[in-house]
């Protein structure tokens, strides 16, 4: 498991230094053990200073067992002596016996002190750096964590955050710890505390970043979770602005925006904070559902957002298909031209839509006195298709042209000019098909 595995190398040593002196020395009053307790603080503080961890454990292990209560210090410099123990020792049992060793320091430091809140932290931080790999006691850090938390309400260094994470990332992974509405709770409340960090000036993209990884990596977090879980939450409560956008950026990054809740957080957080995105967005979610007049009101709030003029084409272009769907055709075609004027990639396209509504107009726009006034609809449709350079489109609006005979029979010739009237209102040349 290597996700992350240099957090520890991240964060700021903690409160682990050694301590030479304290106030309130309780030295033993029989004169022969004052003399050895002596002997022995001043032994193991030398090898502590040359970094002889193992050489040191004798002589505080005399102390913490003969004058448990001589100073704070024993306990303050006995975590320093354990850990530095743990990382010279070779034997796997040592280490571990080691390892457990500065975990019950702090515990015995509770007992005859009480300041855990002084050290409750450095403990959390041994316990996750001991117990991170360990499947049976990876919980003790998590556990630890969590105290620390709940006495002081945060963890410092922020950077413990990540650590606090990673340690229930690995308890989940090994243990199935927690359902996935617990780890998106213990998510939420560390992602809130690195907002409230960074809003102090602390630099927090790597923490935010490990957690981001770590959630990822859980796969807790799919379409069905979005939909069953988070869902019901919005749905209960639809102004939760925070809700909506973890909802919103779930589902975009699972591609579930298909669905009601999506749309919903959509709706909470265009309402709260529009940009031109949400509103498009949310806009054409309602063209999906086929809910056009919405989804006109959207894109018009969308228009005001827009800050290019390629944006202003994308709305121009939205609203020519909502108009179309209305049957506002001239109101259609008029919101296409104006997507080819701002953006000309879409010129072809916009002719390609005019001409195809009015292909589709032949019922709308037939007068049933003159077939071929009638089929002069087919013509201007031709001359869109044209100059979007749509051949297809073009051969098909000429199959259905007025014939030489139509038009001999009705006094027109080829050439002749005509208005095809109807919302198309064009003046066109007359043509035949045959």
């Amino acid at each position: 498991m290597k996700i992350k595995s240099a957090i520890i190398g991240c964060l700021s040593f903690l409160l682990v230094g050694l301590v030479q002196a304290q106030e309130n020395w309780n030295w033993p009053s029989d004169p022969q053990m004052e003399a050895k307790a002596r002997e022995y603080n001043a032994a193991y503080n030398d090898y502590l200073k040359s970094e002889e961890y193992l050489k040191a454990k004798k002589p505080l292990n005399w102390l913490l067992a003969n004058t448990p209560d001589l100073n704070e210090a024993l306990y303050i410099n006995g975590v320093k002596v354990y850990a530095g123990a743990s990382e010279a020792a070779t034997d796997e049992a040592d280490i571990a016996s080691f390892q457990d060793s500065v975990l019950t320091i702090y515990d015995l430091r509770k007992e005859l002190y009480d300041n855990e809140p002084n050290w409750i932290a450095n403990k959390a931080y041994y316990a996750y750096k001991f117990y991170k790999a360990n499947k049976e006691k990876v919980a003790i850090a998590v556990e630890l964590f969590e105290k620390t938390i709940e006495i002081h309400g945060k963890l410092e260094p922020s950077s413990l955050n990540a650590a606090y994470f990673d340690a229930v990332y690995r308890n989940f992974a090994y243990n199935k710890a927690y359902t996935p509405e617990e780890i998106i709770t213990k998510y939420e409340f560390i992602t809130s505390k690195l907002d409230e960090d960074e809003a102090a000036g602390v630099n927090v993209a790597t923490s935010k970043s490990t957690l981001e990884q770590l959630l990822g990596a859980m796969d807790i977090i799919n379409c069905d979770f979005i939909e069953n879980n988070m869902g019901p939450k919005l749905m209960e409560d639809p102004t939760n602005l925070k809700l909506a956008k973890q909802v919103f950026q779930y589902a975009i990054k699972e591609k579930c925006t298909s669905s009601d809740v999506f749309l919903a957080a959509l709706e909470t957080i265009d309402n709260d904070s529009p940009t031109f995105s949400t509103s498009q967005v949310r806009g054409m979610r309602y063209m999906q559902n086929s809910e056009y007049a919405k989804a006109g009101e959207l894109f018009e709030k969308a228009l005001t957002l827009a800050e290019t003029d390629e944006q202003k084409a994308e709305i121009h272009w939205d609203m020519a298909k909502v108009h179309a769907n209305l049957g506002r055709k001239s109101q259609a075609r008029s919101s296409a031209l104006k997507a080819a004027e701002m953006n000309e990639e879409r010129e072809a396209d916009a002719h390609s839509f005019i001409a195809g509504m009015i292909m589709s107009s032949s019922n709308e726009c037939k007068g049933g006195e003159s077939r071929v006034k009638d089929y002069s609809i087919y013509i201007a449709a031709y001359n869109e298709y044209a100059r979007a350079g749509n051949n297809e489109g073009m051969a098909n609006a000429k199959s259905r042209f007025p014939s030489k005979e139509e038009l001999f029979t009705e006094g027109y010739q080829v050439g002749d000019s005509i208005n095809t009237g109807c919302w198309v209102g064009q003046t066109v040349k007359l043509a035949t098909r045959d």
